[in-house]
């Protein structure tokens, strides 16, 4: 039997990369929690590097791509989260990824290739240390829990939207939050 996703989460980093590992860790905190709370059957956990070519295969034909991913601010707060909601339609470019391309290239190519899921939501985490070696620092380690319970909760929220059949792009983009409001 062939599975059909409809939602696909992403954890995009380099977890030989410290604090890039990010989106990778809080892809596997959702797998261990999957083993006691199964996630629904339309719901697909990846790692991705940050690829392009990867990312729009992830994401294309999704009614909601959720991406995580570690990123740079200047003058940056290690920890904070930046969430941004976008549908095909909202096109900015976001926080600069850590990654030389990456997400805004595979958004953009997306764009153009008409191959966007129907909803992205991006949870930007800024870093402390993007050396080589394994491990998160402390201050980014906290927000992993946090990122997990409001990916689950964005799952549940789009879940709870299609049953009542409204689309769960209506709902206005948010930026700038920090990893304990995510």
């Amino acid at each position: 039997m062939v599975q059909s996703f409809r939602i696909t989460v992403i954890g995009v980093g380099n977890t030989f990369r410290h604090d890039d590992g990010i989106g990778p860790a809080v892809v596997q905190r959702l797998r261990e929690r999957a083993l006691g709370r199964p996630l629904p059957p339309s719901v697909r956990l990846a790692d991705c590097e940050g690829d392009p070519g990867r990312l729009i295969a992830l994401w294309d034909g999704m009614e909601l791509a959720v991406v995580v991913d570690a990123a740079h601010a200047e003058p940056g707060h290690p920890g904070r989260v930046h969430r941004i909601s976008l549908t095909a339609s909202q096109l900015p470019p976001p926080p600069t990824s850590s990654h030389g391309l990456g997400l805004g290239e595979a958004l953009q190519l997306s764009d153009v290739l008409g191959r966007l899921p129907r909803r992205l939501l991006v949870l930007a985490v800024e870093g402390a240390d993007r050396s080589i070696g394994t491990g998160l620092t402390p201050v980014v380690a906290e927000a992993v829990e946090p990122l997990a319970n409001a990916v689950e909760a964005e799952i549940v929220r789009h879940r709870d939207a299609t049953a009542r059949g409204v689309s769960s792009s209506d709902r206005s983009a948010r930026s700038d939050e920090s990893a304990q409001e995510v």
